[in-house]
């Protein structure tokens, strides 16, 4: 693919206009993994090196249901799970690994980690909670607000797959529980996250199928339940084969930073002028729209990528069409270096996508609807 298209409706799009290689017959294996060997799809068409093939019949997490619940927002839900896939590209490269959802935590275990421990929890990864209901609320905080499994498979012969990795995204509150509330030093997230790290790596040993695969673990400082940007992971590391011990962290420096900012900041200061030159120039073209928010993606001090939300009052056809064309132009303009990705939306739901690559001239757009 030359470029992502993250919604089904673009994606039918490109199916009908024919920009979509011929269908291929998808290739039929047996799982190793399973106790009655069990035949899989394996889909010939991946989308991009970026994303990794998935085996069909999808299957669920088996702790699939506490994602929502455990974790402050939407964005936080798709970050702590996509940004996991991200860091597990290098363990486990996407042209001959295959993702699953994990399956061998489940819901009850789950449960049991992330509660508070004590004599009728003794798996609680979060500290004693003594009293009643309303003290531990008041006095306890949750460190520990979720964790993620992922499971990593591939070929161990012509017509088998096996799994190969298991990584684990754990999801660390930034803001205190307790009743007073108030942020969580970072030193703190940081301790308690590898604390339990530690600990999950050795339960993990112990579960069957389990016991020599390698197992990733990153560190995720979730974004407060008000905050419209994500939180980012800030550590990984991986316990090899047969090791019930990690060998050592490493720091991850990304962050996802909402313009226009009002941060001070040099790293911020090009990407923030651009984008609020973008906005006076949408101003200029349309003033019945509601607001325009950008959310950068900043990798190692530089900024990768660019989402902008553009929500519009107006619907008719022709403004659509003429207001897709200028925003096309503008993001040549003023952000010819990067990858931005602009969503129009309006109360009816979502209008126009524009997608523009670093190194392309033209900008990809899609008006829903056409």
């Amino acid at each position: 693919m030359k470029i992502k298209i993250i919604t089904a409706a673009a994606l039918a799009a490109l199916l009908l206009s024919g920009c979509l290689p011929a269908k291929e017959e998808p290739e039929v294996v047996n799982d190793e993994q399973q106790e009655t060997e069990q035949r899989v799809i394996i889909p010939n068409m991946q989308l991009s090196d970026e994303y990794y093939r998935t085996l069909l019949p999808y299957k669920k997490s088996a702790a699939r249901g506490l994602v929502v619940n455990k974790l402050n927002s939407k964005y936080n839900v798709v970050e702590a799970e996509g940004g996991l896939m991200r860091l597990s590209h290098r363990k486990f490269p996407t042209d001959d690994h295959f993702f699953q959802e994990g399956q061998y935590l489940d819901e009850k275990t789950v449960r049991a980690w992330l509660g508070h421990k004590s004599e009728d929890n003794p798996d609680g990864l979060n500290p004693p909670a003594a009293g009643t209901p309303e003290e531990t609320r008041r006095d306890v905080p949750v460190y520990v607000a979720h964790v993620i499994e992922q499971n990593y498979l591939k070929r161990s012969s012509e017509d088998k797959i096996r799994l190969e990795g298991v990584s684990i995204g754990i999801a660390l509150n930034s803001v205190n529980t307790t009743e007073g509330g108030g942020e969580i030093p970072q030193q703190k997230i940081e301790e308690e996250g590898k604390k339990a790290a530690a600990e999950i790596v050795k339960r993990m040993r112990k579960i069957e199928g389990l016991s020599q695969v390698p197992i990733l673990v990153g560190l995720y400082k979730q974004s407060p339940k008000n905050s419209i940007s994500p939180g980012s992971y800030f550590a990984v590391s991986t316990a090899e084969k047969g090791k019930d011990v990690l060998s050592g962290w490493d720091a991850v420096d990304e962050e996802y930073v909402i313009f226009p900012t009002s941060s001070n900041a040099d790293k911020y200061r090009d990407v923030d002028t651009n984008f609020r030159n973008f906005k006076q120039d949408v101003d200029k073209y349309f003033t019945n729209f509601v607001n325009v928010i950008g959310t950068g993606f900043y990798q190692n001090g530089t900024i990768a990528s660019m989402k902008i939300d553009v929500p519009i009052e107006f619907y008719g056809e022709a403004e659509v069409i003429g207001f897709t064309q200028y925003l096309a132009g503008l993001i040549k303009d003023h952000f010819p270096a990067m990858r931005v990705e602009v969503s129009v939306t309006s109360v009816n739901g979502p209008v126009s996508l524009i997608v523009k690559e670093p190194g392309k001239d033209e900008p990809y757009t899609h008006i829903y609807g056409n």
